[in-house]
């Protein structure tokens, strides 16, 4: 990766990727990475980009379009499949600097960088395929069908909390489908997201199919949204920020997909296998420190059960070390910023101002190295109600309610109380229950005996309600957000023909 040493500090500078270099911005400034579980260490400075920076790489992208769309779709693929056996290689490299960016621990970060690979080795099977449709004609000698083409210039937002695996699910079935890419990752991550793009140059990407260029949302990412070339925008994030970007692409017509917020319950039933039920809540809650998506925020047990339950899911919670994410001894890492640890510990505050029941937890952690980082502990709260912030707001850290309900209607009311509708759980041997809750619960995806978080890459992935927009990443939809229907008709009869119009009488 092309990269330059200041002289004064020693640090690593690393600079926008445009049109098949490493580019410096126009501005001269720069933002710093900071390791969370250290926030000595500085990873390591990215460009801090202007709108002409973003333009540059907006018109690379414009410019390189019709060469790749005309580039074989399986050719186009075969770059994607190389990409994936150079991810393979770097695995632990990127595993570990994803470690010092984000903060997960480094058994979740190698899981990081296998969806990516497993992305591009699904993605690159999908430059054979690309399916149209053909369809009877209404009329005799005519022949009907649809085909799908690339958009173009795809405009790519994606969070901090998954900075290799998230960008996979945009990036590669864009590539695959022929649309170029202009790609601004969060800034909390830069650095892995950098280390993706130089893969996919260094696996055969002509110059200008995808460019990266780093910054803030009022400079890159604004810029990104209200550029006309850019056909499509993908954005993960908060569900406050994919509102904003959908309501400007609105306005402009332009294609926008959504996969925003979630607050995702796991319920568990008074015949269901509670140690489980314990062993997928706490896996659910406080995986990647409990920023994901998907994370097991609320946990609604049967009040027959919730006792023992909650006795239980407090004594594991326990016991989980926490640390430095390469220390492979750890199983919660740092929450990914001072900012997002103040954040996490105001909704612990907000929590008991509520009432709810604080079981084990609530703190910031500054005990020897731990002072260093963005250290929260684990934290339980119990017998919270279903109209209290904590139990309807997404906090996206280490914190989670448990909720009694008296049986399981109640139990399916709760966890579809709220305004998103990501991921939803049922723990239960019953079979008829566990299809009634797949009937039920409303979500985009339903686990059952297993917790929120899991999600395959070979099948769609998002929300309904205000977790989305309606589309979804992932398995065979990948391609659905990156392509336009073109619907073709060939006459081969040599005379005028008008459908809904012409009859053969007397035929």
């Amino acid at each position: 990766m092309t990269k330059t040493l200041e002289k004064t500090t020693g640090q690593q500078i690393y600079h926008n990727y445009i049109d098949g270099k490493w580019i410096k911005s126009e501005t001269g400034r720069t933002f710093a990475s900071y390791n969370p579980a250290n926030l000595e260490e500085v990873v390591g400075h990215f460009a801090l980009s202007s709108p002409n920076d973003l333009k540059a790489a907006v018109d690379a992208a414009h410019k390189a379009f019709p060469g790749w769309k005309k580039t074989p779709a399986p050719e186009r693929a075969e770059i994607i499949l190389k990409a994936a056996h150079i991810l393979e290689s770097r695995k632990e490299e990127l595993a570990r600097n994803m470690v010092r960016e984000m903060g997960k621990v480094i058994k979740e970060a190698r899981g990081d960088v296998q969806e990516a690979i497993d992305m591009a080795k699904y993605a690159a099977g999908e430059g054979r395929r690309l399916m149209g449709m053909t369809v009877p004609s209404e009329l005799r000698n005519k022949f009907a069908m649809a085909v799908r083409v690339p958009i173009g210039v795809i405009g790519v937002i994606t969070p901090w909390n998954f900075p290799v695996a998230i960008p996979s699910w945009k990036m590669l079935p864009a590539l695959v489908a022929g649309n170029t890419i202009v790609f601004k990752p969060a800034s909390d991550t830069p650095l892995v997201a950098m280390q993706f793009v130089e893969i996919l140059n260094e696996a055969g990407l002509p110059p200008g199919v995808v460019n990266l260029v780093t910054g803030s949302g009022s400079e890159v990412g604004q810029p990104l949204v209200d550029d006309p070339r850019v056909g499509c925008i993908s954005v993960t994030g908060s569900s406050e920020t994919g509102r904003r970007i959908a309501g400007r692409c609105g306005e402009l017509m332009k294609r926008i997909t959504c996969e925003l917020g979630g607050k995702n319950a796991i319920c568990v039933m008074d015949d269901a296998d509670i140690d489980l039920a314990v062993d997928g809540a706490l896996w659910g809650s406080f995986g990647t420190a409990g920023q994901r998506c998907t994370a097991t925020s609320r946990i609604i047990v049967h009040q027959k059960i919730y006792k023992e339950f909650a006795e239980k899911f407090v004594a594991r919670t326990k016991e989980l070390k926490i640390g430095d994410g390469l220390d492979p001894k750890n199983d919660v890492g740092p929450v990914v910023s001072k900012a997002q640890l103040e954040s996490v510990n105001s909704y612990v505050e907000i929590g008991k101002a509520e009432g709810a029941k604080l079981l084990f937890g609530g703190r910031i952690l500054t005990d020897g190295a731990l002072a260093k980082g963005c250290f929260h502990e684990p934290t339980v709260f119990g017998d919270v109600k279903p109209t209290m912030r904590i139990a309807q707001e997404e906090i996206f850290g280490p914190v989670t309610c448990l909720m009694p309900v008296k049986d399981f209607e109640e139990a399916i009311k709760v966890a579809n109380g709220t305004e998103y509708g990501l991921s939803l759980s049922m723990y239960t041997k019953d079979i008829n229950r566990a299809f009634q809750a797949i009937e039920e619960l409303e979500s985009g995806i339903v686990y059952i005996n297993a917790p929120t978080i899991g999600a395959e890459i070979q099948l769609p992935f998002g929300g309904v309600k205000q977790t989305g927009n309606g589309h979804r990443e992932a398995g065979p939809t990948a391609i659905d957000q990156f392509t336009e229907w073109k619907s073709i008709y060939v006459d081969y009869s040599g005379s005028l023909q008008k459908a809904q119009i012409d009859k053969y009488e007397g035929e």
